[in-house]
């Protein structure tokens, strides 16, 4: 087979070229933006291992109690955390690397006091107030203190 145009032979040429090595070659930016996540990742992991050091995972449910008392702690790129009491729940979402402690997590409610899985949430701008995300939340798991861990530390 004979091509006639030398456009259309160095088109085909192009064409067969392998494409898979240099998709998998990132931009510097991206590259270097990964990194910056992986790390903030490794941080969040580490602050939150040691805030359940002493505390077993209970059976994940959907639902927790959302009393305006209780305080939310964001781990960036891990977590969202809340305290009820002795138990600590930990709401990890569908993707715990868009988790950012710079936004505020905005939950709308169509009534009872309770923060659930299917709830519609979103993220704004602490400062500036514009929209930054939605959030999905998954299951929420309870860490309760081992009675071990509880006659250590008295």
């Amino acid at each position: 087979m004979t091509l006639g145009h030398p456009t259309i032979a160095a088109a085909l040429a192009f064409a067969l070229l392998p494409l898979a090595p240099l998709a998998a070659d990132a931009p510097p930016g991206d590259v270097e933006a990964k990194a910056e996540v992986a790390t903030a990742q490794a941080k969040g992991e580490a602050e939150l291992a040691k805030l359940l050091e002493g505390r077993v995972a209970g059976k994940p449910t959907r639902c927790i109690n959302g009393m305006s008392n209780q305080r939310m702690r964001t781990i960036d790129g891990t977590a969202y955390v809340y305290r009820s009491g002795r138990t600590i729940w930990v709401q990890r979402t569908r993707d715990p690397a868009q988790i950012n402690d710079r936004d505020a997590l905005v939950v709308v409610r169509f009534g009872g006091n309770q923060i659930c899985r299917f709830d519609q949430m979103t993220t704004v701008d602490r400062v500036n107030g514009f929209f930054t995300g939605v959030v999905f939340f998954e299951d929420f798991v309870p860490y309760i203190r081992t009675p071990s861990a509880a006659v250590v530390e008295g």
